[in-house]
């Protein structure tokens, strides 16, 4: 809340009845004032008056001032256009107000003059008597500048007299503001020119409600009534500060609330902690003293310390002899290792001589093994085939055996009936035993009949099964090939493409996206062009080493490289609008260099091969560099015989700096081992293009010719699958139906048993069945004779084919015999390799093991010294004198342990002293600490109601007293012209109701309202803004152009009111901006007339133009 200056309240207050209006209670008031008023200016202060105030380049002045005011009344006279509203305008800025105060526009940059950077004001503000703010710092005067820039922003700089520069802040010009209780906001400080015209000329209604909210309307001919609504009550509040009082008011009043909250919550805390505190007391009062363990304790861990020291002194003596007798047994070590460097060379050489020839043996096998493997192919398909027919041999021969059963059956049961019927006369037990030994007999050729059978099942459940994992096999077989096809196909595609441009060679979308890098690169999104495909910028001058190199640089051949990773992000955005499927290059980002880089003292020098680097022709030192730094191609050598390849770098001495060597055909060797390449021909830098589509072509062909091969065995392989289970399926219906007979066989048995006289049956439909086997029989018979024959014809086919097979199998093996000689002595020189590398690993190990447990020994050795140092350094902290204990550590240790848990045994039974006191003095501060806030904030909120119902109680004698005293004036002011004036304030319902009659006798008889002038309005208008005059309190008061539109009846008389105000208020400052001359003003020390210069004509229409 600001600062107030307030005129004391010396009278009583009376008291009203129920019914009467505030009104009363003015008027009661009034009458006490009288006295009061004429003193109002007898206690001089002058604080916080304009001395001087300087513009330069505000609005539309380059430069105005300084401006020197008077310490009371000061009128400040000129032109329209020279710089009175400047000046006014320029106080309310610097001081703090708001634009829309001004009246002059929406923004603070309008105020810096068209065609300038910024604007600058500087006020000074009187800084003395007993109101003055930090005089020790600013000193007898406040100097304020001002800067506005043209983009709106404002700037502070408040110096001291001396001009030293105080503070830059806007928390220290607010400060001072409500120090010299300045309000430049308020228009009963400041009226600028803008309110001064609708307080005093306006004229309809609408236009007072809308400035000072004031609607005017006449209740009679010679009657002015000015009514003001709710809102302009709300400005009377607010020009008097009882508004801020107010809301003052309402604040207190909701943190004294949130207070007592907070008391109440408080109170069980309290509780808590006061019951905390008894139990910590209670502690705190049954504590026993256990000083006399802690000196034994104290005394123990002294003997501890320099026993640590005595023992790791003695631990040292062994450790320094162990350390001297390894070193004295290094030398036995490298004899060694020496030894068996020299047996692994040897026996390295003689295993590459065994090796070459091997390989020749192998080079003649890996000829015949095509054809072996193709006469194998022929061999297996032929046994397939004759496996078919012998299934269906078998299965015709199963059925006629089946057939001939049921027919010797049924003949069986025929002579049986007509034997019963021919003997039916007969003996009846004797047909009965008969037919059941016939019925028993047929049991049993039936269960050898479903034996059979399920032999039969279970062998075309194998063969579905091997046909199955068959099928399985050439599937995936088939997947393989199919996969390589498709590989081949592509390839071949992109080989084509090649024909006409040989970036198709290293992916379909290359030509697009070069395209779209060079397009890029010249709109400027590179820093640096990305190069690429590097295989492509680079050139073989031996065409022979194609695939070795290709082998050799592999993904490398479709990389990019980048110079930044800005360039990076660019160029994997290009590929993924360009490439939106499929593998993307990958891409190395590294600094471009200007020079290749230096590889003499590295890279390899052979007389008679070439490394990689040397073959290559490298137009662009960015790809020679980046395939030096990410493949090492100074290092790697081209030999174009692989059994050379593997002499050079498997001799035991390969040339120097080199690692590994291809050889023309992709196989890759390194010193000690070797990859045979699955690539055989060069794809990206291959020379004869036409060539290469011709070998993928055939390639293509055959691998297509394979597929179909693959495609029939596996149709042929379904088929027998699907016989397989119609077979499996039939014999599974003819064991059913065997298993049906065995069941009626079993029954007629049954009924047999059961039966007393046997049967008549008729045998004419049991021949009719007998007949139909017999046809069934001579149809099987023929079907059997013929598989028969295939089968033979098949089995002379495959027995040709088996030994052709064998013969060249013969042949392989014979030659495979002969590099198993070459293979057992080259396992035996292996053995004795990996022997003698494993002696010399062996020593090798064992001597490193030596040295590392050396230098394992020293650092023990070096460390458990520090460490003792360390002891000592800690034992005589603990102890500065060194003592000689005759006791172990174990046993001291033992004995502080056991006084440790004693010591403990009894804190935990009585808690730790230190702890407990601790304890107890906190739990004892934090109670009286929180029950002494709960007593301050309790008293605290009791002596804020006490002084928030006086403070209330002087609010409403202060309003009471205000209006009172603002009645007053007005009626004073009205009454140095005749007229006469009421004023209603209803504080209730905030509402303010004036009233005015102009007293001009029966002149008004004659006079329409509208023809009233405007002289008697603006005259009522300035008393009632003399009478708010007299009810605030500031240091200085403006008021722009009031006596505008004023006959000079009512600006004498006006002018004179103003004039008899100020010269009563000699402390305060007046500042009266007027276009008129003052030159019938006195002349008096108090009264001082600034005149501005007049405007150039330029300047003056501007001026207008704003207005």
């Amino acid at each position: 809340m600001s600062k107030r200056k307030s005129i004391p309240v010396s009278f009583t207050p009376h008291k009203r009845g129920p019914g009467q209006h505030d009104e009363n209670e003015d008027e009661e008031g009034g009458s006490q004032l009288c006295a009061q008023v004429q003193s109002v200016g007898e206690v001089l202060s002058d604080a916080g008056i304009v001395e001087s105030i300087t513009l330069k380049n505000f609005m539309c002045h380059s430069f105005l001032g300084p401006i020197n005011f008077g310490s009371n009344i000061n009128f400040v006279v000129g032109r329209n256009g020279s710089g009175k509203s400047a000046i006014l305008t320029a106080l309310i800025v610097s001081l703090g107000g708001n634009v829309q105060a001004t009246s002059r526009g929406t923004s603070l940059k309008g105020f810096v003059k068209i065609g300038e950077s910024s604007a600058n004001v500087s006020i000074t503000l009187r800084n003395r008597g007993k109101d003055s703010y930090k005089p020790e710092l600013y000193g007898p005067a406040i100097i304020i500048d001002l800067r506005l820039t043209h983009d709106g922003v404002r700037t502070y700089k408040l110096k001291s007299k001396c001009g030293q520069i105080i503070s830059t802040k806007k928390e220290e010009l607010t400060s001072i503001l409500d120090n010299f209780n300045i309000q430049v906001n308020n228009p009963m400080s400041v009226l600028n020119q803008e309110m001064s015209k609708n307080f005093l000329h306006s004229k309809g209604e609408g236009d007072k409600y809308r400035v000072c909210e004031v609607e005017v309307c006449v209740l009679c001919v010679r009657q002015i009534f000015i009514t003001f609504t709710s809102r302009f009550a709300q400005f009377f509040m607010k020009a008097t500060q009882l508004e801020q009082m107010r809301e003052d008011f309402i604040h207190i009043k909701t943190t004294k609330h949130i207070t007592e909250d907070k008391v109440g919550q408080h109170s069980e805390y309290l509780k808590e902690l006061k019951r905390k505190y008894l139990e910590r007391e209670d502690r705190y009062k049954n504590l026993s003293s256990i000083d006399e363990m802690h000196t034994k304790l104290e005394e123990l861990q002294k003997q501890m310390a320099w026993a640590l020291v005595i023992e790791m002194e003695k631990v040292l003596e062994p450790m320094k002899e162990k350390l001297h007798a390894n070193k004295q047994s290094t030398a036995k070590y490298d004899e060694k290792v020496e030894d068996w460097k020299n047996k692994v060379k040897e026996a390295e050489k003689k295993c590459n001589q065994i090796q070459e020839q091997l390989e020749g043996i192998t080079q003649q096998v890996q000829e015949l093994q095509p054809k072996c493997a193709e006469l194998k192919a022929e061999a297996q398909n032929h046994n397939t085939l004759l496996k078919s027919s012998e299934v269906t041999v078998h299965r015709c021969q199963v059925s006629l055996r089946d057939l001939e059963k049921d027919k010797a059956q049924l003949s069986s049961r025929i002579n049986d009936l007509q034997l019963s019927i021919n003997q039916a006369t007969g003996s009846a037990r004797q047909a009965k035993d008969e037919s059941m030994q016939r019925i028993q007999c047929q049991l049993e050729d039936l269960n050898h009949q479903m034996s059979t059978l399920g032999q039969q099942i279970s062998q075309y459940q194998h063969a579905s099964s091997r046909a199955k994992e068959e099928h399985g096999t050439i599937r995936k077989d088939y997947d393989i090939l199919k996969r390589a096809m498709d590989a081949k196909s592509r390839n071949l595609r992109i080989m084509e493409g090649s024909r006409s441009n040989r970036l198709r060679r290293f992916g379909e979308h290359m030509p697009a996206l070069l395209d779209a890098i060079q397009d890029a690169h010249k709109r400027g999104q590179f820093k640096h062009k990305p190069r690429g495909p590097l295989g492509y910028l680079i050139k073989l001058k031996d065409p022979e080493q194609a695939l070795a190199v290709e082998v050799c640089l592999q993904s490398l051949l479709h990389t990019f490289t980048c110079d930044n990773y800005d360039d990076e992000n660019v160029l994997k955005g290009l590929m993924a609008k360009v490439m939106a499927s499929g593998r993307r290059p990958p891409i190395i980002t590294s600094t471009f260099l200007t020079k290749v880089h230096d590889t003499r003292k590295r890279a390899l020098n052979h007389p008679d091969y070439q490394s990689v680097l040397q073959t290559l022709e490298i137009e662009d030192t960015v790809v020679a560099n980046c395939l030096i730094d990410q493949r090492g191609i100074e290092n790697i050598l081209l030999i174009k015989n692989r059994a050379e390849a593997c002499r050079v770098m498997m001799s035991g001495h390969p040339p120097p700096n080199c690692h590994q060597a291809f050889s023309k055909d992709g196989d890759q060797i390194f010193t000690n081992r070797c990859y045979a390449s699955e690539q055989t021909r060069a794809n990206c830098l291959s020379g004869d293009v036409e060539e290469d589509i011709r070998h993928l072509q055939r390639e293509l062909e055959t691998q297509q010719a394979q597929a179909l091969g693959l495609q029939q065995q596996m149709r042929k392989l379904d088929e027998d699958f699907k016989q397989n289970e119609k077979l499996e399926k039939g014999a599974h219906m003819e064991m059913k139906i065997a298993n049906d007979r065995a069941t009626k066989h079993r029954l007629e048995l049954s009924d047999l048993q059961n039966l007393e006289e046997p049967q008549l049956e008729d045998l004419k439909p049991l021949e009719e069945d007998l007949q139909e086997i017999v046809d069934k029989i001579l149809t099987n018979s023929r079907k059997c004779e013929e598989a028969r024959a295939r089968t033979s014809e098949l089995k002379e086919n495959y027995d040709r084919a088996e030994r052709e097979y064998k013969q060249h199998k013969e042949r392989v093996n014979t030659i495979a015999e002969e590099a198993d000689v070459f293979k057992e002595e080259l396992t035996k020189v292996d053995e004795d390799v990996m022997k003698c590398k494993h002696h010399k690993k062996y020593y090798n190990d064992k001597r490193s093991v030596h040295l590392q447990s050396i230098q394992e020994l020293e650092a023990t050795l070096q460390s458990k010294e520090q460490e003792l140092q360390a002891n000592i350094s800690k034992a005589r902290e603990i102890w500065p004198e060194r003592l000689e204990v005759e006791r172990t550590a174990r046993s001291l240790d033992t004995e502080i342990s056991r006084l440790k848990v004693k010591i403990s045994t009894q804190q935990e039974q009585e808690g730790d002293r230190g702890e407990i006191i601790r304890e107890y003095r906190d739990a004892l501060a934090k109670y009286k600490n929180t029950a002494q806030q709960m007593k301050n904030l309790n008293m605290f909120i009791k002596s804020l109601d006490r002084v928030m119902n006086q403070r209330l109680k002087v609010f409403a004698d202060l309003r009471r007293f205000l209006s009172a005293r603002c009645k007053y004036f007005f009626n004073s002011m009205l009454a140095q012209r005749g007229y006469k004036g009421n004023m209603i304030f209803d504080h209730k319902n905030e509402t303010l109701t004036i009233s005015v009659q102009p007293g001009r006798g029966s002149e008004s008889d004659s006079i329409n309202m509208r023809s009233l002038s405007g002289g008697e309005r603006s005259f009522s208008t300035v008393c009632f803004v003399l009478s708010l005059w007299a009810t605030t309190e500031a240091p200085f008061r403006a008021l722009d152009e009031f006596d505008v539109y004023m006959d000079m009846v009512n600006r004498r008389i006006s002018l004179d009111m103003i004039l008899q105000v100020a010269e009563g208020q000699r402390d305060r400052q007046f500042i009266f901006l007027t276009p008129l001359s003052m030159s019938s003003l006195p002349e008096t020390d108090q009264i001082t007339i600034l005149r501005l210069n007049d405007p150039q004509r330029g300047q003056e229409n501007q001026d207008e133009d704003k207005s």
